[in-house]
């Protein structure tokens, strides 16, 4: 996104809670990814939105999102599941110190493996923000979880620029690159979901089932 028009977005937002942007901070300080604040406010007011009372996430870093989520909808229950060990121990920390582990639950473990074992249509709202290489089998896997007026958000799908711009050099990031955008592509598709994508951020990928389909089970 342009920089003139992040910098005017930021300006709009909302005055954040103090420890809201001291997690943000030391995120940031100590190089861990989380969601930009445009892109953050933008999935708070989907929530807001829609309301989902369930709420997968693939990928929880120190646990941001999923607290601005539960922010942004208070009766929400959100199991949120992160692989690295010490990403989720300080994601376990910062939600038990706002006192937030009634609703929301974090798994230790490999997003592919976790999702297998979960019951489908769990889940009114999914987020897929880890292993971008991975973003087509967390899709496939989180599709048979979903309700009937659940749909899936993925978070960075434009990727720096990189996604849009293949003319655009930068040998560490062109690989992955190539990977979002042919995800994007299946994506956009795919035959039983029609998918927005938004350029909010590094871009949000908005998928919702299509009118009328059965989504076909892939949970295996």
């Amino acid at each position: 996104m342009d920089e003139v028009l992040t910098d005017y977005l930021l300006q709009t937002l909302p005055e954040e809670d103090s420890r809201i942007k001291e997690l943000e901070r030391t995120a940031h300080q100590d190089g861990i990814p989380i969601m930009d604040a445009v892109s953050i406010q933008f999935v708070m007011q989907l929530i807001r939105l829609t309301k989902p009372k369930t709420i997968l996430e693939i990928g929880s870093a120190v646990g941001y999102s999923a607290l601005r989520m539960l922010e942004a909808g208070p009766k929400a229950h959100i199991v949120t599941i992160e692989k690295d060990e010490q990403r989720y121990e300080q994601a376990v920390r910062n939600i038990n110190e706002r006192r937030k582990q009634d609703h929301i639950r974090i798994i230790h473990g490999d997003a592919i493996d976790e999702l297998k074992g979960m019951p489908i249509e769990s889940f009114d709202l999914v987020l897929i923000d880890a292993a971008k290489s991975q973003y087509r089998r967390f899709f496939e896997l989180s599709a048979p979880l979903l309700t009937n007026d659940g749909f899936i958000l993925t978070d960075n799908v434009l990727f720096k620029g990189y996604v849009a711009d293949e003319e655009k050099q930068h040998s560490r990031y062109q690989k992955i690159a190539r990977k979002i955008r042919q995800y994007n592509d299946w994506l956009i598709n795919h035959p039983d979901f029609t998918t927005t994508i938004v350029p909010v951020g590094d871009g949000i990928a908005i998928s919702k089932n299509s009118e009328g389909k059965e989504l076909l089970s892939t949970h295996a």
